[in-house]
């Protein structure tokens, strides 16, 4: 099986720092790909070389086989790669589905959409309410009330939901249970276990070990800029992975980079 999103050879620098150190990478169809490191690792910008926030001074990056080259993460939307960042990248005074539709608005049809620049809330509203209702978010009554008015757990909802409904290749979630309870938790790995149900691969960046074991298909673990192996959850254990990590134990030769 070819990976669906891969990255050979990546390299970045910034100045005399070296963040991504000759790093491969490899996104299965269809799976639950957990980004383990410690910090300064370099996880962050291999994620975001992958998503088009930044662009890699060597090394290359294909979507589906093919060479693609991003150099911003709106070319990533464009192509199927969806991002959600820690700070969730929403506008807080606004309504549920102005987030869902910030920057890909919807216009009228017609003259009055054309020319005269009017948006289609009636329909992106619907939309909105739609993409929540198939991800179970039925808590969220108002589908026009403010991101500010929501809990934390139901702001990550909204995030997911928008990342689903227009991440068509990939999901990269950065991080979506950092500065949540235990239910909201809960419900956030509920959400990323029903988007790769419909098929679509993710990437999950997270510090909280028991979440990446629970969810995760094969876990990537980055150390010093490059990729020191690939896991799976059911052949090694939690500390084996902090081990691997931190360079307390030596990665699998089978599976290191």
């Amino acid at each position: 099986m070819e990976p669906i999103l891969k990255g050979r050879n990546l390299v970045k620098r910034y100045g005399r720092v070296t963040a991504i150190d000759h790093c491969d990478f490899d996104l299965m169809p269809g799976e639950i790909l957990a980004v383990i490191g410690d910090n300064g690792a370099g996880k962050t910008s291999l994620i975001k070389a992958v998503s088009g926030a930044i662009v890699p001074d060597e090394g290359d990056i294909f979507l589906d086989g093919k060479k693609i080259q991003f150099t911003s993460p709106i070319q990533a939307r464009e192509a199927g790669i969806e991002t959600v960042y820690q700070t969730l990248a929403m506008s807080p005074a606004l309504s549920i589905a102005d987030n869902m539709f910030m920057g890909r608005e919807l216009r009228k049809p017609g003259f009055r959409g054309k020319w005269l620049r009017q948006l289609d809330h009636k329909k992106m509203e619907d939309i909105a309410r739609e993409k929540l209702s198939e991800l179970g978010l039925l808590t969220i009554q108002n589908i026009n009330q403010a991101v500010e008015t929501l809990s934390g757990g139901q702001r990550q909802g909204v995030a997911v939901a928008r990342a689903a409904a227009f991440g068509s290749r990939v999901i990269i979630l950065d991080e979506p249970t950092a500065a949540l309870g235990v239910k909201e938790s809960r419900r956030v790995l509920e959400l990323i276990l029903d988007v790769r149900s419909r098929g679509i691969p993710i990437i999950l960046i997270s510090h909280n070990m028991p979440h990446v074991f629970e969810v995760a298909d094969r876990i990537h673990i980055h150390r010093l800029g490059k990729r020191a192996a690939v896991i799976k959850p059911s052949d090694f254990s939690m500390s084996d992975a902090v081990a691997i990590m931190t360079g307390a134990m030596e990665a699998p030769t089978e599976q290191a980079a």
